[in-house]
């Protein structure tokens, strides 16, 4: 199997760069899950209903911290590129909202810079 493609948006990068070494640690360890694997494990990945996105979950520090992405296809074994868009440390589902709205905003900036 042929590995998918990782773009990683600055605003992700950025949220993972602040934090703390043990948490970019498990990142990359995901990363490397989501981009080798066809069948995700749904305790670290997850389809968020009604969007185009899923959530990436790190369990660190006593926080969740939480990744969403995008993939260039709808079914998942058939995607070749993960988009990984923005991150923020969970605290209550209204945290959700405004980042899916970010998400949006950084997948259409990427779009746009593709074209």
């Amino acid at each position: 199997m042929r590995k998918r493609k990782v773009i990683i948006s600055p605003e992700c990068n950025e949220f993972i760069n602040s934090s703390s070494n043990r948490a970019r640690s498990k990142f990359g360890f995901l990363v490397e899950i989501v981009i080798e694997q066809k069948l995700l494990p749904k305790n670290f990945v997850e389809k968020l209903t009604n969007t185009e996105f899923y959530e990436l979950k790190i369990k660190v520090e006593n926080q969740i911290r939480i990744i969403l992405f995008t993939l260039d296809a709808e079914n998942i074994n058939e995607s070749e590129e993960v988009i990984f868009l923005n991150g923020f440390i969970k605290k209550n589902k209204k945290d959700y909202l405004k980042a899916i709205k970010e998400a949006r905003k950084n997948l259409n900036q990427y779009l746009d810079e593709k074209k």
